[in-house]
């Protein structure tokens, strides 16, 4: 199994609540494969955290690759995030 984190930093002067369509998009994209997902805003508990992470386990590198070049998946991410994030950080590895 192989889990994807991202986490996203907002632009200065974006709101958090810009990328919550975002998220729920990503959360909601049916893709076969994907075991789990969950997005979430940043709760501020920690000064110097990032915006948002996003988290989602797949079946293996394959169902994970499908993913990352998913039609869809791909619209969300250049029309829902690229607008508003300064930084986007991700790393998978396996569980």
């Amino acid at each position: 199994m192989i889990r994807n984190v991202v986490v996203g930093k907002l632009k200065p002067g974006v709101e958090p609540s810009a990328v919550r369509p975002g998220l729920d998009a990503i959360a909601a994209l049916p893709v076969t494969g994907c075991a789990d997902v969950h997005v979430g805003l940043d709760a501020g508990l920690r000064a110097g955290g990032w915006d948002f992470a996003i988290t989602s386990d797949w079946a293996d590198a394959e169902a994970y690759r499908v993913y990352d070049l998913d039609e869809e998946h791909n619209r969300v991410r250049r029309e829902l995030f690229d607008p508003f994030c300064e930084q986007i950080a991700r790393v998978q590895f396996e569980l």
